[in-house]
């Protein structure tokens, strides 16, 4: 697979998270939002062109229960914050000067891998939504919930579906659990932007159009993969949208970046 291959990838990643950054930097964010996102863009951006995914079952294993591990840390190691219902919610943890939402973080590697396992990728999901149920994270679990339905269209694997079902019941559950006051340039993102100017809010929805576009038909991954990433964005974005969730690439945050970079560069992991 040569590196032009691979562009529609790094392009996914790159037009909103560069747009964003843009508009971070001439909204009056503070100076280092707009150079952590272009910092974790140019960091994963060498992986997205020349990585290769886990090819042998030992190797599925480790990133599997890495992933798992990611998704448990804030339960563990996490900084809280307060919900308005007063009720404890956990879903970030710190790396050096970050502070990291760790299911953006670990989600996206988790659906590539569940969805290039037959056998046990249903059971991959269930586990990633638990660990969000104890936090909880809605949005990772709408993510997960349509990560599941675009395995499903794919492949009709009814496991797939059955997981979808019980993903939309726990999302349910934890969206009802309360929320956090947004944060600006992090929460709101695209509200934000359309009370400043009608086009800027429907140029930097336009980015995210693209970002779903080409995760869905261009990117270099098995059909599978494919749309359970774009199903995974989907539901990022519209648990952004609807309420007070972080908007993955065009506001502040590195965790989705690094996520998505990550299994963009998952490439030709075997079929189980």
């Amino acid at each position: 697979m040569t590196i032009r291959d691979r562009l529609p990838a790094l392009l996914a990643l790159a037009i909103p998270v560069v747009c964003g950054a843009a508009w971070m930097a001439a909204s009056g964010a503070p100076f280092h939002y707009p150079l952590v996102n272009l910092g974790a863009l140019a960091l994963v951006s060498v992986w997205m062109l020349a990585g290769r995914g886990p090819h042998t079952a030992l190797s599925r294993h480790i990133l599997l229960i890495t992933l798992l591990v990611i998704l448990l840390c804030p339960l563990v190691i996490g900084p809280e914050l307060t919900s308005i219902t007063g009720d404890r919610v956990v879903r970030w943890t710190p790396l050096g000067p970050l502070t990291l939402h760790t299911g953006m973080l670990a989600a996206p590697a988790l659906a590539v891998l569940a969805a290039r396992n037959r056998s046990y990728g249903a059971a991959f999901l269930l586990a990633g939504l638990l660990a969000v149920l104890l936090q909880p994270d809605a949005a990772t679990g709408f993510a997960l919930t349509f990560a599941a339905v675009g395995i499903h269209h794919v492949t009709k694997d009814w496991k797939f579906g059955a997981v979808a079902i019980l993903g939309f019941l726990a999302s349910i559950a934890m969206a009802l659990a309360g929320e956090i006051p947004p944060q600006p340039f992090v929460e709101r993102v695209l509200v934000d932007a359309t009370l400043q100017s009608i086009i800027l809010g429907i140029v930097l929805a336009a980015t995210l159009l693209a970002s779903f576009a080409l995760l869905l038909f261009a990117i270099p991954l098995a059909r599978e993969a494919r749309f359970a990433l774009a199903g995974l964005f989907f539901g990022f974005a519209v648990m952004a949208f609807m309420s007070n969730y972080p908007t993955p690439f065009i506001g502040y945050g590195a965790a989705p970046i690094l996520g998505f970079g990550l299994a963009l560069g998952l490439h030709r992991i075997p079929a189980r």
